[in-house]
């Protein structure tokens, strides 16, 4: 099997007739559908039912087109870097990110990517989501791993939704709620709230509104934090709680427990770029980063 049975099986696929699949590649109809049946032959499996005069696909045979279309798409995209590298055009590929977010998925998608494009040079940079969206606005960064979609939708940006990470609350170690494993939404309505600024995290002010008042009540936000750090020792000094996505765990949090929420509450993660941005790159790592996200969730 090589790119060209891919491309056959495709046509057909999509066209579900070997009579316009074959026009639309310039090939004769008996050709093709010995072509097909050939691949199927190969692999053991039938993707195409023929029966009662028209074509369908097998549930095999819809598994199998998403992946062919998805080999194809790579190998359209490595022949360009390969032209564009010959052309010298390659430009690096420019990454915002949360330096205490995305711990899974920013290495692993980033030793894939370079896996297949060696030559790309990658530049990374540790920015707040809102200063992502400045940099996404002036073309310093290609990619921002940006968070909640909102704040990306209003800012009329191409974005995929690639996580979604448990909702924990941040609570003192002081507090009594500390000593229960799982805190009930509502218990914290008489709480003060520790939120993130509006310019550091667009959209986050209005994610806690929404999520508190679906248990009931208005959160009290005392202060906001422009970073996780501020955040959470202004939670450790007893000051209010917060509500986070679960990999702030990962930061140092000495006088401060996580607990789940009940109920849970989900936090989604997204990706966002310029929908005119023509890089190759950047668009072979979205696939990449899309297909990884897709797993995790």
């Amino acid at each position: 099997m090589d790119l060209r049975h891919l491309r056959y099986f495709v046509a057909v696929a999509e066209a579900l007739s070997f009579t316009k699949g074959a026009e639309k590649l310039h090939l004769a109809q008996p050709s093709l559908t010995r072509q097909i049946k050939g691949l199927e032959e190969e692999i053991g499996v039938r993707l195409l039912d023929r029966s009662k005069g028209r074509v369908s696909l097998t549930p095999e045979g819809q598994s199998f087109l998403v992946d062919a279309k998805r080999v194809l798409d790579l190998s359209e995209e490595i022949v360009e870097s390969v032209r564009r590298f010959s052309r010298h055009e390659l430009t690096a590929l420019n990454i915002g990110y949360v330096a205490n977010l995305f711990y899974d998925l920013l290495p692993v998608t980033l030793a894939s990517f370079q896996r297949l494009f060696p030559t790309i040079p990658i530049n990374l940079f540790d920015m707040t989501c809102g200063d992502q969206f400045r940099a996404l606005q002036d073309g310093k960064i290609d990619l921002a791993f940006v968070g909640l979609r909102e704040p990306i939708e209003e800012r009329g940006l191409q974005f995929r939704a690639i996580a979604s990470y448990e909702t924990v609350a941040a609570v003192a170690k002081s507090n009594p709620l500390a000593k229960k494993t799982v805190i009930n939404l509502k218990e914290l309505k008489p709480m003060f709230f520790i939120g993130m600024s509006e310019g550091s995290y667009p959209g986050y002010r209005r994610w806690l509104t929404q999520t508190c008042r679906k248990a009931g009540f208005s959160p009290r936000v005392l202060q906001d934090a422009d970073i996780e750090r501020t955040l959470i020792q202004s939670v450790a000094a007893g000051l209010g709680v917060a509500l986070l996505p679960d990999q702030v765990k990962k930061l140092p949090h000495d006088s401060v427990v996580f607990r789940e929420l009940s109920p849970a509450i989900k936090t989604e993660s997204c990706i966002a770029w310029k929908t005119d941005n023509p890089s190759v790159a950047l668009k072979a790592y979205v696939n990449i980063v899309s297909d990884r996200g897709v797993r995790m969730r």
